[in-house]
């Protein structure tokens, strides 16, 4: 039988694609409650398929229980922008709230969720507790946690910015407000395309160029010299958006985003992939045409999402 050609499915990649990126950049763009409604709902996809491959390792998640505290999960990185509008809207009425923090929210939620879904399974009857309570809990923090910190670096443009530090006067009108929403929404833009032109140039250069495994083990197909043409191609990606929108970054930091992305991006495919391999499946789910699962097409964002965060947050924003 013959093997099916590395391009066969390169037509459906392209048409998914070509509908899908659009959409995410104008989301993104527009960020608020659209951009939250977009990962969340990716969110909870890539947390379905995540179940999916548990059970086939014979684990029995808690599926509702994990997917309803995913969504809460997200919403505490919405959190901000809510309190602001619950805020103002009760103050209008001359209403003073006292409401807590984000941090505090987001603690609520798993300790609640870890909480519940012991009191479940001592009272479930199929597979192991253990197991099972396992796949329930991991799911939600590799998923919806780490996409959550997707959200919180997009809102922390226009509610966590340190308008100080790149406004000379200290203060921010309508003018630099925009600005501000302007470069969250290209830095995350940016840290799409980083991935997808990481992957693409990986895929491509590892195909003409490839000679070394890079983990047999875990994904036969990738090499060395395509994981080099993928981390080159990212950091190149950061350092053209620099200068094109990003001009509140510093050379140094937009090479080590575009490090971060081109090293960490490949080991959270490798992660995926060991978890799909471990599954024994070839995708995560056929959602996608060409492109296997919501899982499949985001996990290195799932990996990256809070090692960005974190790394724009208390350094590019904290000094």
């Amino acid at each position: 039988m013959s093997t099916p050609s590395p391009f066969s499915t390169l037509p459906q990649r392209v048409a998914v694609a070509a509908v899908a990126i659009p959409a995410i950049v104008w989301i993104t763009l527009q960020g608020g409650y659209w951009f939250f409604a977009l990962v969340a709902v990716i969110s909870f996809l890539a947390l379905h398929e995540f179940y999916g491959l548990t059970e086939a390792k014979g684990a029995k998640p808690q599926r509702r229980i994990g997917l309803a505290f995913g969504l809460l999960l997200n919403l505490a990185f919405v959190y901000e922008r809510l309190q602001v509008e619950t805020y103002t809207a009760f103050a209008s009425m001359g209403i003073a709230l006292s409401m807590f923090s984000m941090h505090q929210f987001i603690l609520f939620v798993l300790l609640i969720f870890a909480l519940v879904v012991g009191l479940v399974e001592l009272f479930r009857t199929e597979g192991s507790a253990i197991v099972n309570a396992g796949a329930t809990v991991a799911g939600v923090m590799l998923i919806p946690l780490f996409f959550g910190a997707l959200i919180g670096m997009r809102e922390l443009f226009p509610y966590g910015f340190p308008v100080p530090q790149f406004f000379p006067v200290g203060m921010a009108g309508d003018a630099e407000l925009a600005q501000i929403d302007t470069w969250g929404g290209w830095t995350v833009v940016t840290l799409f395309a980083s991935i997808w032109i990481c992957d693409t140039a990986a895929y491509f250069g590892g195909l003409t160029f490839g000679r070394h495994r890079l983990f047999e083990r875990v994904s036969p197909k990738k090499s060395w010299e395509g994981a080099v043409f993928g981390f080159i191609a990212a950091v190149v990606t950061w350092i053209v958006a620099r200068g094109l929108v990003l001009d509140y970054l510093t050379m140094t930091h937009a090479v080590v985003l575009g490090t971060l992305v081109g090293v960490f991006g490949q080991i959270g495919d490798l992660v995926e992939s060991r978890f799909k391999r471990d599954a024994g499946v070839k995708d995560s789910s056929s959602l996608l045409p060409g492109h296997g699962g919501i899982y499949d097409r985001f996990d290195s964002l799932v990996f990256l999402a809070p090692i960005i965060y974190l790394y724009v947050d208390f350094v590019v924003l904290s000094t």
